[in-house]
């Protein structure tokens, strides 16, 4: 059994109690790890292009309140 079948039966084992906090628990865990990629891609410059486009379109007139 792989290691991710291993963690899939255990996560199924949980009391609803526990996998309230584990929801939770992951929630953070997974919203860590995408704002960390997230600065990492900005840093690296993976998003001028569309920060540029989005400026562009700003300046332009192009932008609605919301």
């Amino acid at each position: 059994m792989s290691e991710l079948e291993e963690l899939e039966k255990r996560i199924r084992k949980l009391s609803a109690q526990d996998l309230a906090k584990f929801r939770a628990w992951f929630a953070e865990f997974d919203h860590a790890l995408w704002d960390r990629q997230i600065e990492s891609d900005a840093k690296g410059g993976k998003l001028d292009r569309l920060a540029n486009e989005a400026l562009a379109d700003y300046k332009a007139g192009k932008a609605k309140k919301i």
